[in-house]
């Protein structure tokens, strides 16, 4: 009975991506601020720090939250990202610009430098959600973000904002086979934090994660860490799966509110650091995956005429893929986990959790 309530459910989100495509909705705009960063993750998609990163003037972004406010009906939300983007010296002028013409808007930070003044500030600049990464316990995160201190630094930063009526106090944490073994003393520790929710996602392989073979998931993994959010979601504890990946009828809805979309290019648009337009920020940076530059392209057009190559279904270019009893579903993943230059994907859980 669940099972054919999960396939009619699925087959209604086939048909409502399949509309998407022909309607896209912009439901959330990704700034870039920096890629600067002040920690050097084992694992970043892109490659902070080791980059230059090219900032756009402080009045680009004005006129794109301008021009964003005129020409769609409904305000997407906007989602501040980098590097650290509290690097950004401009950070609170942007954002409370953004506030002020009426915008929602929400943060990913690595923590460390959130102390109580700041999330003070970030209140008054009109943040509604925020999400602060912790990997591991104390030894692991540090080592993974090869930054000493860096874990009681985040940890402090969850303490200080929880003090403030923001909507949600969220912490990530991307799951290794370091740190598998380390779930119960996470929770534990979210528990106590009493954080709004606790999303859990495994190590992608993508960015430098792609020299960190030792430290992806295996077939064994992945089941006990599906199961294990599924255990607690039953226990009422808001625990979420990111939105990455089909991960088939037994987990579907069962680890995550809902079923698996990417939204890439159907809800998800990104100025990048540098000025570059795409869809979510972890996706390969590639020629066709660049949709143009706000310097000297119209975004709202973009938008509107752009992003061709995400408003298909990705299975339709891999021969295995196409084949896939499950193609309806999940249509190849998500794209940030896509090879281009090869066309298949990175990450199926096909055979692995199904």
């Amino acid at each position: 009975m669940i099972q054919t309530k999960k396939m009619e459910h699925l087959s209604m989100m086939s048909e409502y991506r399949h509309k998407l495509r022909l309607q896209p909705e912009l439901k959330y705009l990704f700034f870039e601020l920096t890629m600067c960063c002040n920690e050097h993750c084992l694992h970043c998609g892109s490659y902070c720090g080791d980059v230059e990163s090219n900032e756009l003037p402080v009045e680009v972004y004005y006129k794109i939250l301008d021009q964003v406010k005129r020409d769609f009906k409904k305000l997407p939300m906007i989602c501040i990202t980098g590097g650290e983007p509290l690097l950004r010296k401009e950070f609170f002028d942007i954002l409370s610009y953004a506030k002020k013409l009426g915008y929602s808007w929400g943060m990913t930070s690595n923590g460390t430098l959130i102390t109580d003044e700041v999330a003070a500030k970030l209140k008054d600049a009109g943040m509604k959600t925020v999400s602060i990464s912790i990997d591991g316990m104390e030894e692991s995160h540090d080592a993974f973000r090869q930054t000493p201190g860096g874990f009681r630094k985040a940890v402090d930063a969850v303490r200080n904002l929880l003090k403030y009526d923001f909507k949600a106090v969220q912490v990530t944490s991307v799951i290794t086979k370091k740190t598998i073994g380390e779930l119960d003393r996470l929770f534990a520790l979210m528990e106590e934090l009493d954080v709004d929710s606790w999303r859990v996602v495994n190590l992608e392989p993508i960015g430098r994660a792609l020299q960190l073979k030792d430290y992806m998931l295996d077939k064994e993994d992945y089941r006990y860490l599906m199961e294990y959010i599924r255990s607690k979601r039953k226990e009422g504890y808001p625990v979420t799966y990111g939105c990455s990946h089909y991960v088939g009828l037994d987990y579907e809805r069962e680890v995550r509110n809902w079923y698996f979309l990417c939204t890439a290019g159907l809800y998800t648009a990104s100025i990048m650091a540098n000025g570059d337009i795409g869809a979510c920020l972890d996706i390969e940076r590639r020629p066709e995956t660049i949709m143009g530059n706000v310097l000297k392209d119209d975004f709202t057009q973009v938008w509107l005429k752009g992003f061709d190559i995400f408003r298909k279904p990705l299975s339709d270019m891999n021969e295995e893929c196409s084949r896939c009893d499950s193609r309806y579903f999940c249509e190849g993943g998500a794209h940030h986990s896509w090879d281009y230059a090869n066309n298949k994907p990175l990450v199926c859980f096909k055979n692995v959790l199904f």
